[in-house]
């Protein structure tokens, strides 16, 4: 038999075969060594038991009992069966539902004792569960006479077969793969290589913070002995995953730093300043100071500029391009779309062409035979700031002297493509833009081979917009409104959470780690993306209320705005197709644009007024302020309307905090607080690989802890050269390679 090892493909582990490979590689698990770090999001505390008469309403929890009676199956209607049972303890008794299973008449024998665990509903006399998960008591487990005993943990070392009893892990899911696909698979895994998973952490690392091995921690961490297990398990891998990162991003900043830049002199901006229409802000200045600063020593500059929406990041970009020019170098403006390019072209050659420098535009829309001619220009310096897209790193194209690269948006552009644009030049200065405020503790930890610079002060006379929070019972007014500011040659946005009907999830409540929960500290509620293991037959809940683009844009047309022009654009559409739809609303030939969040970033339309967020409670508030950001960009009062369809609490504090301010900086603390960074960026939209484990949010304690150990570490051994640190070396490479398109 073929031996396995971490780097084995999933295809060859039992119970897997190719069909579920191809399933599993859409969760990104491919290796062994995927699947082994394939974390559960979520744990269910399934070691709670009780008697009936202690049951309380919304609980869930396991119960010890026997069934009273042979189940009854009744046909309520078509499409709709149920199943009755009665069980008994020995302190009272418990009503059974279960809902188009009609098996379950045959499962459950009267007089056999089973244990079931679910959510306890109805009232405290008659309590009720539906659906549960249940098992069959087995022979040593007591049968009926251990009903005279609620153990509150009734298997000390639970079988792993056992739906109860334990804790069980829930993981991310995909279509036709189970929890019980997932688990079977990772215990495979880890009876097959746990041995060979490598401690990463320097020996003396490990003992000085009391952490675990890793064989361990992978075990623990898929299927803990206990909580106390499981805590030690997290603790490990939380500090092992941040310590790689920062050890990594600390060695990247290393190899830049080796590197020999062009030297430029420092201007006097003042001159700069002077041929302005307007007074640069404060920390505008200090930004452009601090960028230039770099770009006088003898290392690239590779400098990150964050500033909210209309912060003025774009001045800070055509000073520094100005200083470039200042000292006969030419300049490389990279944007992600060809709206957002000429955007730029038209702001930046309004700002710069005055004070003598040639700007020009390359973009693929463009005919062959003016790319020709902007290619002689830059191979010639004839051009001092060229704009553009993915056209810059085309083949063709040469500079004379290229002596500064910026791109906008970083996150929409792998490092590869960054690269290809830099290598145009001889070690140009590089300045990245972002329009995504990001708390600058975190910051300094995501960006670590960068040095960033942040424009917290927004230029005098912005108009702040207008927030407001409604329900279905306001819809009339919403698009009374929207008509009203169409009459008066307004343009609306109306955003929605997914593309078609069947991009929506099912949500159900498991327990995960974050807030305080009165048993374990480290478990609360959590809503989920995939249906429970307890519910075979999940209902369907909210997601059914989600609003697709596709079928909003349809009915918006038709039904509500007929004698409106409403385009519509998302990301699965063809480019041609979404540029078009882009075009007709920069333009002002579309009144409304439906669109998914494919307009977060860099949709600049002065005269769109009013942004609708269907769902507004599905996305989070740093999200949400970039698209509120779409408008409020002209001369006219602009409004936000928040459509609520939560009914927690939490739902709506959320959204009152985008009531309460304006200042993206603000929104992203509190954004990072109360949902971590994994939602907080969104997908793959930073600059980090994904954390598998860590949370930013909840774990600045290690994250503090495992930068100390980083710097420990290349003080006795910069290059990680030593005996002691080969595991953790292959693991930073290991992530290079893997991260390269998210990587800085």
């Amino acid at each position: 038999m073929k031996k396995h090892t971490l780097d084995t493909s999933i295809r060859y582990i039992k119970g897997v075969g190719e069909a579920r490979e191809k399933l599993m590689g859409k969760l990104g698990i491919f290796t062994l060594r995927d699947l082994v770090s394939y974390f559960p999001r979520a744990y269910e505390d399934r070691t709670l038991f009780s008697k009936i008469t202690d049951l309380q309403i919304g609980q869930t929890v396991c119960v010890r009992a026997m069934a009273a009676a042979q189940p009854k199956l009744s046909h309520i209607r078509k499409g709709l069966d149920i199943v009755k049972v009665r069980v008994v303890d020995e302190s009272g008794s418990l009503e059974i539902t279960f809902f188009n299973q009609p098996f379950i008449k045959d499962a459950i024998k009267q007089g056999e004792s089973y244990i079931f665990y679910g959510r306890i509903s109805g009232t405290l006399l008659r309590p009720e569960m539906t659906s549960p998960i249940f098992e069959r008591v087995k022979q040593g487990d007591g049968g009926a006479a251990s009903l005279l005993k609620q153990h509150p943990r009734p298997l000390a070392s639970p079988c792993l077969s056992s739906l109860t009893g334990r804790i069980m892990p829930i993981y991310p899911l995909t279509a036709k793969l189970s929890q019980k696909i997932i688990s079977s698979a990772i215990r495979y895994g880890l009876e097959k290589c746990g041995d060979e998973l490598p401690d990463v952490l320097p020996g003396d690392i490990a003992g000085y913070y009391e952490l675990c091995k890793a064989r361990y921690a992978y075990e623990n961490i898929h299927f803990p002995e206990d909580f106390k297990a499981l805590d030690i398990a997290r603790r490990r891998l939380i500090f092992e995953e941040l310590f790689v990162l920062v050890v990594a991003m600390r060695l990247m900043r290393e190899r830049r730093t080796e590197q020999t830049g062009k030297c430029l002199k420092m201007p006097d901006f003042e001159q700069f300043y002077k041929k302005l229409h307007f007074t640069p802000t404060g920390a505008q200045k200090r930004a452009i100071t601090e960028a230039a600063e770099d770009m006088t020593g003898n290392k690239p500059m590779n400098r990150l500029i964050q500033g909210d929406v209309g912060s003025g990041k774009t001045l800070v970009a055509a000073a520094c391009a100005w200083n470039a020019w200042q000292s006969g170098l030419q300049a490389a403006f990279m944007a992600p779309t060809e709206i957002l390019a000429k955007q730029h072209m038209n702001s930046l050659s309004k700002l710069l062409e005055p004070m003598g420098m040639r700007v020009g535009l390359l973009i693929g829309a463009m005919t062959a035979k003016t790319k020709r001619e902007m290619y002689a220009k830059l191979s010639l310096g004839e051009i001092d700031l060229v704009i553009g897209t993915h056209a810059l790193i085309s083949e063709g194209v040469q500079f004379h002297d290229l002596g500064l690269v910026i791109t906008d948006e970083q996150h929409r552009f792998g490092v590869a493509q960054r690269s290809m644009l830099t290598e145009k030049g001889d070690s140009p200065h590089v300045l990245i833009m972002s329009a995504t405020p990001i708390p600058r503790t975190l910051a300094l930890i995501i960006y670590g081979d960068l040095d960033v610079s942040t424009i917290d002060e927004m230029p005098p006379g912005r108009r702040e917009i207008e927030t407001h929070i409604v329900g279905e019972n306001l819809r009339k007014r919403v698009y009374g409104f929207v008509e009203k500011l169409v009459k008066q040659g307004r343009q609306v946005y109306i955003i929605c959470p997914m593309v078609d009907e069947d991009d929506g999830d099912r949500g159900t409540v498991h327990l995960s780690f974050g807030e305080n929960e009165n048993r374990h500290p480290h478990l609360r509620a959590q809503k989920t993306d995939e249906p429970s293991p307890c519910l075979p037959h999940p209902r369907p809940l909210a997601s059914q209320e989600l609003k697709s683009a596709k079928e909003f844009h349809k009915q918006l047309s038709a039904e509500i705005f007929p004698e409106l022009n409403v385009k519509l654009v998302h990301g699965k559409m063809k480019p041609k197709e979404k540029d078009a739809a882009m075009n007709a609303f920069s333009s002002g030939e579309a009144d409304i644009l439906v669109a998914t969040t494919v307009v977060e970033v860099g949709v600049d339309v002065q005269n769109a007024a009013l942004i609708i967020i269907e769902n507004a409670d599905r996305f989070g508030l740093s999200q949400l302020h970039q698209l509120r950001g779409r408008v409020g960009r002209g001369e006219h009062e602009s409004h936000c309307i928040l459509f609520n369809s939560g009914k927690s609490e939490i739902s709506r504090e959320r959204l009152e905090i985008m009531k309460s301010t304006n200042d993206g900086f603000k929104i992203a603390e509190k954004d990072l607080s109360m949902r971590g960074p994994g939602d907080f960026f969104g997908s793959r939209q930073h600059g980090l690989p994904e954390l598998h484990i860590a949370n930013f949010a909840t774990d600045m304690l290690v994250l503090n802890q495992a930068q100390k150990a980083a710097s420990d570490v290349l003080k006795k051994d910069p290059e990680l050269k030593s005996p002691q640190n080969k595991d953790l070396a292959e693991q930073i490479k290991r992530m290079f390679e893997i991260n390269a398109d998210k990587m800085n």
